[in-house]
């Protein structure tokens, strides 16, 4: 009989703390203390995360309510009091923008007359008439003393660009827009495809011509048409 008294004794004492446990409170399972934890950081990321400053179940901020969690605890270390602000949409100005960049003027354009290998006047969409210097070439000179391949440089534009002939002006925005005579200075594109100041610097009626030491966009190409010409002795290269 004793041994049965002893056998349901233990079987109650161990029932009766079975539930204790179940009705412990739930937060004492998962209840936290700055040992939990092995910097001051790591702390602080948990009290904000659960509900600190405002709420501290934990106990984690101590006495001082100062909403720093376990201070006492080995650095890394964060004062945070929350999550950091979202970005702005808003992107940051560059840091050195720089002058803005010229702008490339296109214009459509008649021929009213060739004045010589490198130079047209045109009239513009507007009713305006200017004279075009050819941006990036040099022909002979036909006024003021006749240069040798003058009149054929002459003719030459004359055959590309027809009176009533529709061209394309562009612009160069390393070039100036005008020269000092105050002719504009622009690429020809006939019809807006072909390049009339390469084709004459290809037929050897024209030089590349580069002012002040400042290159255009398109040197790279006259250039090569340039030495072409050479090679092959046409134009003012072959006759002058």
């Amino acid at each position: 009989m004793t041994r049965i008294s002893l056998s349901l004794g233990a079987a109650l004492a161990l029932l009766f703390g079975l539930m204790a446990t179940l009705t412990a409170p739930a937060n004492a399972i998962v209840d936290r203390d700055c040992s939990d934890f092995a910097t001051q950081a790591a702390a602080q990321a948990f009290f904000l995360a659960n509900g600190g400053p405002g709420s501290d179940p934990h106990g984690l901020d101590g006495n001082d309510n100062d909403g720093i969690a376990c201070e006492s605890n080995p650095c890394p270390c964060s004062t945070s009091q929350g999550a950091p602000p979202p970005p702005s949409s808003t992107p940051p100005p560059p840091s050195n923008p720089g002058p803005p960049k010229p702008k490339v003027v296109r214009e459509w354009a008649r021929v009213i007359k060739v004045t010589d290998g490198d130079t047209i006047k045109v009239r513009l969409a507007s009713g305006a008439q200017k004279n075009v210097r050819v941006l990036g070439i040099d022909t002979p000179e036909v006024f003021g003393g006749e240069e040798c391949g003058g009149p054929e440089a002459s003719d030459s534009m004359k055959g590309m660009l027809p009176r009533r002939t529709r061209v394309l002006l562009i612009s160069d925005p390393t070039q100036d827009l005008q020269d000092r005579y105050g002719r504009i200075l622009r690429y020809v594109m006939k019809k807006g495809k072909l390049d009339v100041g390469r084709r004459q610097v290809y037929k050897g009626h024209a030089e590349v011509y580069i002012f002040q030491n400042n290159p255009f966009q398109r040197t790279k190409v006259y250039k090569k048409a340039e030495r072409q010409a050479k090679t092959a002795d046409r134009g003012m290269w072959g006759y002058c």
